[in-house]
């Protein structure tokens, strides 16, 4: 199965980036995050992804909202779509699998309304942690607006205090992970330090790769070992944010390991 996590910043703008990238790489699972849309307002959502089961969950105001989208060649039909009660903002959608849980997640950045963004991570937080304590295999994908530790920051752009790089963000992810829950990209990559997966959009800095690490695919324990890949599509699109596409050794439909 592959998975694929991916801030686009804005589906409207992004919309043919999304159907090329749809085409060339042919994910299982599509998780996007910032789609700036309204159902109604995205362009040609039946026409445009006609591989998927599509579920839009866009709000009012062209602000925030994060969407998924299930292969229909693998899921014969349209998966169970839930809402958790901690979502504000339209930032969270999950797709109930008969074995496995997969979410889309846009965790506020914390710039206008920094407590917002914590009493989203701590919600995010209680509500995986009762996956884990169930035994719920999940794929937590998205957005995450923190840094894990210095190492996900280019060394420009550490700053003592900076939202996205505070402590309390970067102990409520430690926690997460401590649910049980691994982090994809740093499973084959723990070492690297040039890893980013958004650049500020000037100065060149995705030209001289310096960014941040903050989109991520958080896997549950048991699936850790179906992992295969993990790999940042620098050059894909136009958003800020690369793509970050994760292959595992499982099937979508039944989400059963491959023999």
């Amino acid at each position: 199965m592959k998975i694929a996590t991916w801030n686009v910043n804005g589906i409207r703008a992004r919309f043919e980036d999304v159907v090329a990238f749809a085409d060339e790489h042919r994910p299982d699972v599509m998780c996007l995050q910032e789609i700036k849309a309204l159902p109604s307002q995205v362009p040609e959502p039946l026409t445009g992804l006609p591989a998927f089961h599509s579920h839009w969950h866009g709000g009012p105001g062209g602000y925030s909202g994060v969407s998924l989208h299930l292969s229909r060649a693998a899921l014969a039909s349209r998966p169970t779509i839930t809402i958790p009660e901690f979502d504000v903002e339209t930032r969270i959608a999950v797709a109930e699998l008969d074995a496995l849980t997969i979410a889309s997640i846009y965790v506020p950045n914390g710039n206008k309304d920094y407590p917002a963004k914590i009493t989203f991570l701590e919600g995010l937080l209680a509500w995986a942690e009762a996956l884990a304590a169930a035994g719920r295999p999940a794929l937590l994908c998205g957005d995450f607006n923190v840094t894990r530790s210095d190492q996900d920051l280019h060394e420009t752009h550490r700053k003592r205090g900076a939202i996205g790089q505070r402590k309390e963000e970067r102990a409520l992810m430690a926690r997460l992970l401590d649910a049980g829950y691994t982090d994809a990209s740093r499973h084959f990559f723990p070492d690297d330090d040039t890893l980013f997966t958004w650049w500020p959009p000037w100065r060149e800095e995705k030209q001289k790769n310096r960014g941040w690490r903050i989109d991520y695919v958080l896997v549950s324990a048991s699936l850790v070992p179906a992992l295969r890949s993990a790999t940042v599509l620098v050059n894909q699109g136009t958003s800020d944010h690369a793509p970050l596409v994760v292959d595992l050794d499982l099937t979508l439909e039944g989400s059963s390991a491959v023999r």
